[in-house]
């Protein structure tokens, strides 16, 4: 169905998802780690998502915050999908190589970064996910929660099993330690 036939209520909603493309991306990007990464393009698994998303639009009643949190969720659950598919495979990863030249994703990483360091370009893109890797694995997930799915602390502390203090503090200190390495690797 071509989106002129839809109805109002069904083209607004499909506008809805679309406008979290960007973020979903740099979600999906980040969330998939240097090995997947080389095996799958983000484009695909957030297009997937959000193919996904239309079909099941109705079942969801939200606003923009938590629709982009649905959207986030349902990209975590297809990248472990994605993950056990090729950990089932045993490829060698050594052999395929990402792209990290999209503006769209740069854009996307500016809740990240300077506005300065947008204008940067695949380079720094590279910089902050060499940076964004060497954090600990709750490092990451509170990031991502926090900055790139944009949930309110009391959902990032829901999700990851913490009190909304502990999980503010270790936001902070994520951040501190992303801006550090960022420092140390220009």
């Amino acid at each position: 169905m071509r989106m002129s036939d839809q109805d109002p209520k069904q083209r607004d909603e499909a506008q809805r998802i679309a406008d979290q493309m960007g973020a979903l991306r740099a979600y999906v990007r980040l969330r998939l780690g240097r090995a997947l990464r080389a095996r799958e393009d983000s484009i695909d698994i957030a297009q997937s998502v959000v193919r996904e998303a239309l079909a099941d639009a109705s079942r969801f009643t939200g606003g923009d915050d938590g629709l982009r949190a649905w959207l986030c969720k349902r990209a975590e659950n297809k990248i472990r999908d994605r993950g056990r598919f090729w950990a089932r495979l045993r490829r060698d990863t050594a052999k395929e190589v990402g792209q990290a030249d999209d503006p769209e994703l740069i854009e996307a990483y500016g809740t990240l970064m300077t506005p300065s360091r947008v204008a940067a370009g695949r380079e720094e893109l590279e910089r902050i996910e060499r940076a964004f890797a060497e954090l600990s694995e709750d490092q990451r997930r509170v990031i991502l929660l926090a900055r790139v799915a944009n949930l309110s602390h009391a959902e990032v502390a829901l999700t990851m099993d913490r009190t909304e203090v502990a999980t503010r503090s270790l936001l902070s200190r994520a951040i501190a330690r992303l801006a550090v390495l960022l420092e140390e690797s220009e």
